[in-house]
């Protein structure tokens, strides 16, 4: 995803663009995969033995329509979080360009017009080309003065400077593939965190929710404004309403790096694959953009989800477990317990529907987000 995409109108994206554009995205996403998290949290959950090899019925207890409860909290955020995500990584990477790019440029000016050593190769760019030479530094000496030395300045074969040229150039791509690894990494994670902090009431409040319609005991909580006050009143804030806060920046924090990393890397081969397609099938560039958007972020949300998944289930835990403060657990405290108690599989439960949700869920923000981004540029261009 760059940051200064436009939206098909050549304009750049504005932090009204981002919100509208990533609300529409994040609602969507939040629509068509709402009922396959409802089944996951309630696997999660459920005390059920998981080595029978059969779904628990608490899983779908409720019917189809019981699956979209507590979906209201993530639907009502899903502007905000997604908002919050891309506007953090547009940042972030803004500062990387200045600080850590900036830098690294100024170092590489450094190497190239610093020192010259003894068989070193000068590359000379002049208003025309470049202009490749060699400098050999030939020192003529004897026992008794070292001082006279000269410069012979040969020039060099055209093909030698070609092949010096070219493995430059080839050196300076692949340095330059790494950092931009790491950048989209390391702002990815950024926005994670940041996220984080919006992320872990909605989905504490959404998992109380979805639970609750599994138990046949009186309902707790009227709603999701009913649940969030009622949670704050007799719990707190910290160790009520952000309860499962350090697992969450342990799941988001990661998840994000990877998730624009994969997506940045396999969106680029993608388009790289589509773009070679034969002049007698033509597809339109937009297409291009929706296909390898879709497919990279289906492939990214899916393989991200697989790797921090045991902290899901940790987190989940950890929301739907009784709030008195006497009867809390710590992360570490409550993984343990899933082990010794259930088994290490348990720990990968209900992997095969989130699996199943990631791949339409994140397939569908990063074309929609573009479509509305094209939309509000032709408007404006109107």
């Amino acid at each position: 995803m760059s940051e200064n995409s436009d939206g098909g109108g050549g304009s750049q994206i504005s932090a009204l663009d981002d919100l509208l554009a990533g609300g529409v995205a994040g609602s969507a996403s939040v629509i068509v995969g709402h009922p396959f998290d409802t089944i996951k949290v309630r696997l999660q959950t459920s005390s059920a033995n998981g080595n029978s090899g059969k779904t628990p019925s608490s899983a779908t207890a409720g019917g189809f329509k019981s699956l979209f409860k507590g979906m209201s909290p993530p639907l009502a955020t899903a502007a905000i979080c997604n908002a919050i995500i891309f506007a953090s990584y547009g940042h972030s990477t803004r500062l990387w360009g200045e600080i850590v790019e900036h830098k690294s440029s100024q170092q590489q000016n450094e190497e190239i017009h610093g020192t010259m050593t003894e068989g070193a190769v000068l590359i000379e760019h002049g208003e025309h080309g470049t202009h490749e030479q060699t400098r050999t530094w030939k020192q003529q000496g004897n026992n008794n003065n070292n001082d006279n030395e000269e410069w012979i300045k040969v020039k060099s074969n055209q093909e030698e400077a070609i092949g010096t040229s070219q493995l430059s150039e080839d050196t300076l791509n692949t340095s330059s593939t790494r950092q931009n690894y790491l950048k989209v990494f390391t702002c990815g994670a950024l926005a994670g965190t940041v996220q984080a902090f919006v992320i872990c009431p909605v989905e504490h409040i959404k998992c109380r929710l979805q639970i609750q319609a599994t138990s046949g005991a009186k309902q707790l909580y009227k709603g999701p404004i009913d649940a969030c006050v009622s949670i704050i009143k007799n719990h707190g804030i910290f160790r009520g309403l952000y309860r499962g806060m350090g697992v969450t920046l342990w799941r988001e924090t990661p998840a994000f790096g990877m998730y624009f990393a994969v997506y940045d890397t396999i969106k680029g081969r993608v388009e790289s694959l589509l773009e070679e397609k034969d002049d007698d099938h033509p597809i339109p560039s937009h297409a291009h953009a929706w296909a390898a958007s879709a497919l990279a972020g289906g492939i990214s949300g899916a393989s991200t989800w697989g790797i921090i998944y045991p902290f899901d289930v940790i987190k989940s835990r950890m929301q739907t477990s009784p709030l008195e403060r006497h009867l809390q657990k710590g992360m570490w405290t409550v993984g343990s317990d899933i082990i010794r108690n259930h088994g290490v599989k348990h720990m990968f439960r209900g992997l095969g529907v989130t699996l199943v949700r990631a791949f339409p869920v994140n397939a569908i923000i990063f074309p929609v987000y573009e479509f509305v981004l094209m939309q509000i540029g032709n408007w404006r261009s109107r």
